[in-house]
């Protein structure tokens, strides 16, 4: 039996189930806001045209959020965790200019991608921008340790993106080599982002390690989802359009799955379609059909809750608390995309 994953019926909840969390920062968020547009701020006028076409689409801007939780539940008290939470953001959208371009994809967020309005050349170069601001941001707060994480981050984000073009197109990646990508390219982001609320709170290493596992798992709960409602979803609030992976001829878990389940002529299937291109109209509702046939949505959505169980059991160290409660909150919110 299939799976119908709606997100029209089930958005109310996704809206409640993160609304603690954005209740709780939203005081420290709207200081990353001013934040973000003053630093998109330059003399040669398409960088901030193409910075705010991405910046100001829309987005939950999850990422830094959970750079200001973390760091409030570490009792933290300064400054810094408002520039590091901007830096996360403008690592984020960097990486979103970049994958696009890799990517030759058309939209994001429901919009028309940078690339198409500006060129390759432009996308690639303020993502760049971005990159230089948010380290001079880094800098700013005087945290070597942060510094570190979050340029230790950039690093393996870059090694991630490699490593996807290395799996692109390739239907013999197996599910431990797609989850190192997704651990690179995706979690570690999230991972970096809690990890430094901690940090900057100058609490134990304990502390900033739990809050690091929280971050990596989430984050990988959070990619698994995203790769079964592109097959599995019936609503753009994805971010992106229905069906985008399979067009753009990506290996994700999904995928994965199928293609080590399915028969001989269902591999076939996948490699005329994935790996030579060779798509027609029908060939995504056929795809779709396989993964229900060997539950390979279902079982992405189990994996996730897998990781996110991980995330949730990571914050056990800490006392019970508001912020503790929103970021056990946040996983539902994560996970629950799905139904």
């Amino acid at each position: 039996m299939g799976v119908v994953l709606s997100l029209e019926d089930k958005f109310p909840e996704r809206e409640a189930s993160i609304g603690r969390l954005v209740q709780l920062v939203a005081e420290d968020m709207e200081r990353v806001n001013a934040m973000i547009l003053s630093r998109t701020g330059s003399d040669v006028a398409m960088i901030p045209e193409v910075a705010n076409h991405l910046i100001s689409s829309g987005g939950k801007r999850l990422r830094p959020m959970l750079t200001l939780a973390t760091a409030q539940l570490a009792g933290y008290d300064g400054e810094g965790h408002v520039r590091l939470a901007a830096s996360v953001e403008f690592m984020h959208t960097a990486t979103l200019l970049h994958d696009d371009v890799v990517d030759e994809s058309d939209m994001r967020r429901g919009k028309v991608a940078a690339r198409v309005k500006w060129g390759n050349e432009a996308s690639v170069l303020v993502g760049d921008f971005l990159l230089g601001q948010a380290f001079k941001m880094m800098v700013e707060v005087g945290s070597l340790r942060a510094l570190e994480i979050l340029s230790s981050a950039a690093a393996v984000i870059a090694e991630g993106e490699v490593m996807q073009l290395a799996t692109a197109k390739n239907t013999e990646t197996n599910e431990d080599e797609y989850l190192a990508v997704v651990r690179a390219k995706t979690a570690e982001l999230f991972a970096a982002a809690c990890e430094v609320g901690p940090v900057i709170a100058q609490r134990p290493k304990a502390e900033a390690a739990a809050c690091r596992s929280y971050g990596m798992n989430l984050g990988i709960a959070f990619q698994l989802v995203d790769d079964a409602l592109d097959y599995g979803g019936t609503s753009a609030k994805l971010g992106k359009n229905i069906g985008d992976d399979f067009r753009e001829g990506k290996i994700t878990l999904p995928v994965v799955l199928s293609f080590r389940r399915g028969s001989d002529e269902e591999r076939a299937f996948w490699k005329r379609t994935l790996v030579e291109g060779d798509i027609d109209e029908r060939d995504l509702d056929r795809a779709i059909a396989i993964m229900r046939r060997h539950r390979a949505i279902e079982d992405t959505i189990e994996r996730a809750r897998h990781y996110g169980a991980i995330a949730r059991d990571a914050l056990a160290l800490f006392p019970k608390s508001a912020m503790k409660q929103a970021l056990l909150d946040t996983v539902d919110f994560c996970i629950e995309r799905a139904h």
